[in-house]
């Protein structure tokens, strides 16, 4: 290559990367959130006002706030063993390595060869030519080739640069849906563990009105046996008995369900659940009000309203590749080598090669086609969009529904507790009264089944508002960047 083609070479490579930065097609669209979703929660004002929550900064590692060290055990081990997690974050590797491999379109493109053949032409083809036909078959010869080919796109219309956004952005949406998985299996094992507590607290509360109406049953036997009861109150004794037996098979096996569900998010087979769930008697309870924040933190921590966004962005940025595939393909290349009838003479000037040049390629008869694939990928963009704004809307719709249902179960676990109070009372005096022969034991056995109902429920109404607690943690999106 002599000076001067060497000094045309760079002029063109330098030509094409000032125009490089241009581009065609829409940039991605700002994604617009209305005001009103920033703002504080339409359901945090009574709540708030109560100390039930508060609107500092949410907890990233919110189970904490529960001081239970088995909880913090179980999500650290979920996290460290769940299998959707492992799932997810394959995922991403993939998807990142997808985005090195875009990244190197930008670099150019490289191949060697070499070469060795043996063989005759044929006299027909050298008269054909113009040479003189001697009649005789040629001279067989051999020939040896080595050579280095290199061609570089320039991105004239903005193909590559727009292929490497839409790739990036794919990675940031597969590292946001990581998150979403994180906030789930934080969610779901708290839930588990919350669930097999809770049913445990039942099944105690259960068997202390088996116990209750056990000695019921045989103290109206005895009075029946002895002539001062009737054959109605042992019936009515038995049956209200064996209604709280039936009722501890139903809870027993909601614990079994709680387990297994556990053993599976923490990554081991139901006959490894965790023995602490197994024996623990009431579900975790806070002792602070529960952080919330605001509505623009919250879309700021949503990992699935990010993830929605950079699918946004991809989308758009794949309108920008289709657009482009409207206009010429531009590639500057260049090749040396050497190709000589010995090995020996490779390395001859004479036999050196080499070539330079831009090449130049536009598809007229597929304009329809990019045409076709701009729409679909404008189309694509549009439900892309539609996908981000509800997942905005998602995003508020499960806290103000979690703080909603929050706050009412505290009330309505306040009030229980103000029945089941009243309800115990009436069951001890009621009894004293049966005692003194003053009523009779119809009323013991009608007080003391209110007893018990007011029990269950409380028991459940317990289990609901750390169920609620828990939906508004995952709602508010903690646990994503514990990974």
């Amino acid at each position: 290559m002599t000076r001067s083609d060497s000094l045309r070479f760079l002029t063109l490579a330098s030509a094409a990367a000032l125009l490089s930065a241009c581009a065609v097609g829409p940039k991605a669209p700002d994604a617009l959130i209305p005001p009103s979703a920033t703002g504080p929660f339409a359901s945090a004002g009574l709540p708030v006002a109560s100390g039930v929550v508060t609107t500092d900064p949410a907890r990233d590692d919110w189970w904490r706030l529960y001081a239970d060290p088995t909880l913090d055990g179980l999500v650290s081990q979920a996290f460290a063993n769940n299998n959707q997690l492992e799932s997810a974050a394959a995922n991403l590797r993939a998807v990142r390595a997808s985005l090195s491999e875009a990244r190197a379109s930008r670099l150019p493109t490289t191949n060697a060869s070499g070469g060795y053949s043996y063989g005759r032409s044929s006299s027909a083809t050298f008269a054909a030519s113009g040479a003189p036909a001697s009649g005789e078959p040629l001279d067989e010869v051999e020939t040896y080739d080595v050579g280095l080919d290199v061609s570089y796109e320039v991105d004239l219309f903005g193909r590559v640069g727009s292929s490497i956004r839409a790739a990036r952005a794919d990675a940031d949406a597969a590292a946001a849906a990581l998150d979403v998985v994180r906030v789930t299996v934080a969610a779901e094992t708290a839930r588990a563990y919350a669930d097999a507590c809770s049913a445990n607290a039942q099944i105690a509360v259960a068997q202390t009105n088996i116990d209750l109406q056990t000695r019921t049953v045989d103290l109206t036997q005895r009075l029946l046996e002895g002539g001062a009861g009737t054959g109605l109150d042992t019936a009515r004794a038995r049956s209200a008995l064996a209604s709280t037996r039936a009722s501890l098979q139903t809870l027993q096996a909601a614990r079994d369900e709680a387990l297994f569900r556990l053993a599976t998010l923490t990554g081991t087979t139901p006959s490894q659940a965790s023995e602490a769930a197994r024996q623990c008697q009431r579900p975790p309870q806070l002792a602070q009000p529960v952080p919330i924040g605001d509505g623009a933190a919250l879309l700021a921590r949503r990992p699935d309203v990010r993830q929605a966004e950079r699918n946004l962005a991809a989308a758009a940025a794949r309108v920008n590749v289709a657009t482009a595939s409207l206009y010429p393909t531009i590639s500057l290349g260049g090749s040396l080598g050497s190709t000589a009838l010995s090995a020996g003479d490779l390395g001859d000037d004479t036999s050196f090669r080499f070539s330079v040049g831009p090449l130049i390629s536009w598809s007229f008869p597929n304009i329809a086609v990019a045409r076709a694939r701009i729409a679909q990928t404008g189309a694509l963009t549009d439900a892309a969009l539609a996908d981000f704004d509800q997942a905005v809307l998602v995003a508020l719709q499960e806290t103000e529904t979690a703080l909603t249902q929050y706050a009412n179960e505290l009330d309505r676990r306040a009030a229980l507790t103000e029945a089941r109070d009243q309800a115990a009372t009436a069951a001890r005096l009621s009894r004293l009264r049966f005692d003194a022969g003053a009523d009779s034991f119809l009323t013991v056995l009608d007080a003391e089944r209110t007893l018990a109902s007011a029990d269950a429920q409380l028991a459940s109404s317990d289990a609901l508002v750390t169920t609620y607690q828990i939906a508004l943690f995952k709602a508010l999106a903690g646990g994503w960047d514990q990974g």
